[in-house]
């Protein structure tokens, strides 16, 4: 059966509604809060949508495409290139050598196992840091920023499932 122009255009757009929701999430971490302190521990909502769309929609999140928006994040916020687009591949890895299990199990072991990824995401975070600053940072503002977007995974994750029912089903 043949396509249409529009049907196509239509499973074309469908199928970028990942990427644009991640980098609608890129946009939305880099409104300021005018909150002391917030910029170094505010939510890497990235991460969060990175995750999820690698266990459900691995075809439509691949490697490339999380490299790509780290480095688009990266870029936008000024920090160094790639240590975003680095962690981010890191979170996409992880999740595909557990997706299996990951896909199969409840939102709390789901939640659970973003909390460990996060966790290993801060540590690399913390250590690549300090590498490109030659110097030792603490740790508190990376593990408040994994703590911060742990909290925050339920209610994007939400997100993610409506945006996923909506578009990418049926």
């Amino acid at each position: 059966m043949t396509l249409t122009i529009w049907q196509r255009l239509d499973k074309t757009g469908r199928n970028l509604a990942p990427f644009a929701v991640t980098v609608m999430l890129v946009l939305i971490g880099l409104v300021p809060v005018p909150m002391p302190g917030y910029a170094p521990v505010a939510p890497y909502l990235t991460a969060i949508a990175i995750y999820y769309w690698a266990i459900h929609r691995p075809d439509l999140m691949r490697p490339g495409t999380s490299f790509l928006i780290g480095l688009l994040q990266d870029l936008l916020t000024g920090g160094p290139l790639g240590v975003n687009a680095l962690l981010l591949v890191m979170v996409h890895w992880t999740v595909m050598t557990q997706r299996r299990v990951l896909q199969a199990s409840t939102f709390t072991m789901m939640w659970l196992g973003f909390a460990l990824v996060m966790l290993g995401v801060a540590c690399v975070q913390w250590l690549a840091f300090m590498a490109l600053n030659a110097t030792v940072l603490p740790f508190n503002p990376a593990l408040f920023q994994a703590l911060l977007t742990m909290a925050c995974f339920p209610a994007v994750a939400w997100l993610l499932i409506r945006v996923h029912r909506a578009f990418l089903q049926g």
